[in-house]
């Protein structure tokens, strides 16, 4: 997983509330189990047309959202089932942060698991960034010292777990932190394993 530490962007604002994950990465895509290049999915059926043609308009295909780390959205962003692939889709796309008043749950529990920053804020405040992104703003969000800026103002600060936090700033998936915290007892129970039932580790004769 690749570490937030601190990035800078322009934030591409989708101010529709109740955006699902659905609308985030299509259903019928699920099979599509890597997450390398989900991307090219992201809200598909909105950047395309039925015939496969782009569909004129749509912000994160406009420059300079296109580039955009950043996402501002309205309320109930990433409602609906609980698909993973929706947070890889937008990792993959290159979107590291979304900020909305609030997130569907597991969203945000699969988002934070995978290097993608939820940061909650009043709805007021969200639409207020969203107003200046859509004047071009560049945003700041540097979780070293915690605080979300624009054009260089301190707007908010970055309310995270420090366990969630170092994670992030760290690049560490759910496995690297089982095994940075429970690694020695991990250790400890594979050696009385093989004393234990050596015969379960011989190597097949030849």
């Amino acid at each position: 997983m690749t570490p937030f530490v601190a990035i800078e962007s322009h934030a591409a604002f989708m101010p529709e509330r109740n955006i699902d994950t659905d609308a985030i990465y299509p259903a019928r895509y699920l099979l599509l189990m890597e997450r390398d290049g989900l991307g090219r999915y992201l809200f598909h059926d909105r950047r395309f047309t039925a015939q496969g043609q782009p569909a004129p308009g749509f912000i994160l295909d406009q420059p300079p959202f296109s580039q955009a780390k950043i996402l501002i959205a309205g309320a109930g962003f990433g409602c609906g089932s609980s698909r993973e692939q929706a947070v890889w889709a937008l990792t993959d796309f290159g979107i590291r942060c979304v900020i909305a008043p609030d997130f569907g749950e597991i969203f945000a529990g699969n988002a934070l698991k995978n290097g993608l920053l939820t940061l909650a804020l009043p709805e007021e405040i969200v639409m207020r960034l969203g107003a200046a992104a859509e004047q071009g703003a560049l945003f700041s969000v540097d979780l070293e010292t915690r605080l979300l800026s624009v054009a260089g103002d301190k707007v908010a600060s970055i309310d995270l777990p420090d366990g969630q936090r170092t994670a992030l700033l760290n690049g560490w998936d759910e496995t690297d932190v089982i095994l940075r915290e429970k690694g020695d007892a991990i250790a400890a129970f594979e050696a009385l394993h093989r004393e234990q039932q050596p015969w379960l580790f011989r190597e097949p004769s030849a």
